[in-house]
């Protein structure tokens, strides 16, 4: 056992070093008993989290993803049954918004709402403005503005929220009639804390039990419609037990009634 543990220290050095120094890369690293002890655990040479300057200006791809289908599945027939209040929970500057318009016929009346961090939610703001979609698209950074939309969507987002989807659910004046949600971080035997490089900066992460989470979604009065694995889209969370069985995960459910 010892000489196990002598033989990883090596790998997990080398690794702790690549995670510091990550420019590109999905990395992740540690174990931690609760979101907030990730989050004073994060290394000091780095950022934490997604609020500063270069994530604000940080333009990610708008293109379509293989791992986008399902979600632009379910919220393509939302719009055919007139959902037209779509509230986007960490979209950041409306990437979904953009890559979706292209094959999806967005209606007149559509209002999508991004709520996302206030440097993001600046930056945001701004694009749509330059590319005329101001009068669609839309940004907040209160979670409360979700009450009485027609669908909540949350692609990639859930795991960098200090808050579980219940506590965001229980907040809502009025609940959103469909919960999509993809790439969501999802482990098979527990809820595990850890930290994610995204390059300029570190975040605390969640990926969270996939019976928890299902378990939420029934208790807050949903009924699941599908759900679904985003098979090729890798994470791991290396020298760590389990690290190596979380994947990405989404699902849609309507409010039942």
């Amino acid at each position: 056992m010892l000489s196990n543990l002598l033989a990883r220290l090596p790998r997990a050095n080398a690794y702790r070093r690549k995670f510091l120094d990550n420019q590109d890369d999905n990395l992740f690293m540690g174990s931690f008993e609760s979101f907030a002890a990730a989050e004073a655990g994060a290394p000091p040479s780095k950022a934490v989290g997604y609020d500063n300057a270069q994530a604000a200006t940080q333009l990610y791809s708008h293109q379509i993803y293989f791992y986008d289908y399902p979600a632009l599945f379910w919220l393509g027939r939302s719009l055919e049954d007139g959902m037209t209040r779509i509230f986007d929970l960490g979209g950041h500057v409306g990437i979904k918004y953009y890559a979706f318009r292209r094959v999806l016929p967005y209606p007149d009346g559509l209002r999508w709402t991004v709520c996302d961090v206030p440097g993001v939610v600046r930056a945001g703001e701004a694009l749509a403005l330059q590319r005329d979609a101001a009068a669609q698209l839309g940004f907040t950074t209160a979670l409360a503005d979700a009450s009485g939309c027609d669908v909540l969507y949350a692609s990639g987002s859930l795991q960098y929220l200090p808050q579980r989807l219940s506590e965001i659910l229980a907040a809502l004046a009025v609940k959103p009639r469909r919960i999509v949600l993809n790439t969501t971080a999802l482990h098979p035997d527990r809820t595990l804390y850890t930290l994610n490089s995204i390059g300029f900066a570190v975040c605390p992460y969640r990926i969270e039990h996939h019976d928890d989470l299902m378990a939420q979604l029934k208790q807050a009065g949903y009924r699941r419609r599908d759900v679904w694995r985003n098979e090729g889209k890798p994470i791991e969370v290396p020298f760590v037990d389990g690290g190596d069985k979380a994947y990405y995960a989404g699902c849609c459910f309507d409010l039942a009634g």
